[in-house]
């Protein structure tokens, strides 16, 4: 998956309509390749997005669990830690220059 990505399923507060369009965004940048359409382009990109976000609201929508929601915060700093322990590990590594 996408790393800027981010699970949006299960949390309290819910998902954000902003939190859904913006996953829209990166996933519509990452298909079609490019962060910025060119003009001729760019219609078609709404579109994508438009229609990215519908179906992710409505898939958020109608999803089932019985697990309790997740806090964004500890979520967050599971995170943070898990960037910090792969960031560490690769700052020990020689560079492929060396």
């Amino acid at each position: 998956m996408c790393r800027n990505i981010r699970q949006l399923y299960n949390f309290d507060p819910p998902s954000s309509e902003d939190e859904v369009r913006a996953a829209a965004v990166q996933y519509v940048r990452k298909v079609g390749g490019f962060s910025k359409p060119s003009k001729a382009n760019e219609e078609a990109y709404e579109r994508a997005v438009d229609a990215v976000a519908a179906a992710t609201a409505h898939l958020l929508d109608e999803l089932v669990t019985t697990a309790p929601p997740k806090d964004r915060e500890v979520e967050a700093a599971k995170a943070r830690a898990r960037s910090a322990a792969r960031f560490a590990v690769q700052a020990g590594r020689p560079s492929a220059a060396a």
